[in-house]
């Protein structure tokens, strides 16, 4: 693609004032949202990213067109992982229900930052060492491997080595105080805890950061795809949180459905530098065909999901962890 710096730079403002709004929305009077007002965030943004995704397809073609779908749909089924995450975290530091949307737009926002870095990082390494790809697929492969491994199992965020720092260095009020970040205690300068869970969901978009990003770049190596992508998917999570929060917990095969996607991809990754190595021997798997399986995967996800939750009321879906709870359990044996 022919992305120009003025094309770049619309696009980042463009990303800037959506951003704009929902932090006028969201500070403009802090509540708990509801479904219809979620609903009517998620039509937006999703109409959005498919009008984006059009004008793509009318500018550059069809083939540039699939693949910046493709990746949206990567991005956008591995948001809803980290909607698991995020609701861990607000559950276990008891975040009041009127804050978690200035929760979750700073976690968007630390995100889009964080990723906008891996990208140009990404983007950079493959121009300059085609091998980066196979690295990219083995991180993929292996995530997937151990995701579905510890598919039964949760995070545990205050667990987190950041927040333990946190904890250790500063004082930390037990209360929190409307949106405020700082407070005292004896006279003494503290932190609220909504400060320590914006770190918490901070530290924890780096680790999903480390995912996403070489997933999209298994789909495109255009980077202004992979960071459109990656944007709208994110700007759209914080009002699919409202939207699924309900539901989240019904979804069962999600974490293996992930694992599933992120092998596959790995093996694009691999399967690509092998073919750009060895052109007439390695084949490469299309867009079309990753567009088709990635679908197929997300289907049958939620229709399986919704049969053993319907045999089987008490099953709870989990978000998955790529480490095993063992240290945790043998360190709290009493849980």
């Amino acid at each position: 693609m022919d992305v120009t710096l003025t094309l770049w730079a619309a696009t980042i403002l463009g990303i800037l004032l959506l951003v704009a709004l929902d932090f006028v929305t969201v500070s403009r009077k802090p509540h708990e949202v509801k479904f219809k007002e979620a609903a009517l965030w998620s039509i937006f943004y999703i109409g959005l990213a498919i009008i984006f995704g059009v004008g793509i397809w009318m500018w550059q073609g069809s083939d540039f067109g699939t693949q910046f779908f493709t990746a949206y749909l990567v991005e956008k089924s591995l948001s809803v992982d980290n909607l698991f995450v995020f609701i861990i975290i607000l559950t276990q530091f008891a975040v009041p229900a009127e804050l978690h949307q200035r929760v979750l737009l700073v976690g968007v926002v630390l995100a889009l930052v964080l990723r906008a870095v891996f990208i140009a990082v990404g983007a950079a390494a493959l121009a300059l060492f085609s091998f980066t790809f196979v690295i990219f697929g083995a991180i993929l492969i292996w995530t997937g491997v151990q995701l579905a491994r510890h598919r039964n199992e949760d995070p545990e965020p205050t667990d987190n080595v950041v927040v333990r720092v946190v904890r250790k260095r500063f004082i930390v009020s037990d209360h929190y105080e409307g949106t405020r970040l700082f407070t005292r205690i004896d006279g003494r300068r503290a932190l609220t805890p909504l400060l320590l869970v914006m770190i918490a969901i901070g530290s924890t978009d780096v680790l999903f950061a480390l995912d996403s990003i070489p997933a999209t770049f298994g789909v495109t190596q255009e980077a202004y795809l992979v960071f459109t992508a990656n944007a709208f998917a994110l700007l759209g999570l914080r009002a699919l949180y409202f939207l699924l929060k309900g539901l989240l917990d019904k979804l069962v095969y999600l974490s293996i459905g992930l694992a599933v996607i992120l092998v596959f991809i790995g093996i694009k990754l691999v399967l690509t530098w092998g073919h750009e190595t060895w052109p007439d021997t390695v084949p490469k798997i299309p867009t079309n065909l990753s567009l088709a399986f990635i679908g197929v995967v997300l289907v049958l996800v939620t229709v399986g999901s919704w049969w053993k939750v319907r045999r089987d009321p008490s099953a709870v879906a989990h978000a998955g962890r790529v480490t095993s709870g063992d240290r945790d359990r043998e360190r709290n044996p009493g849980e």
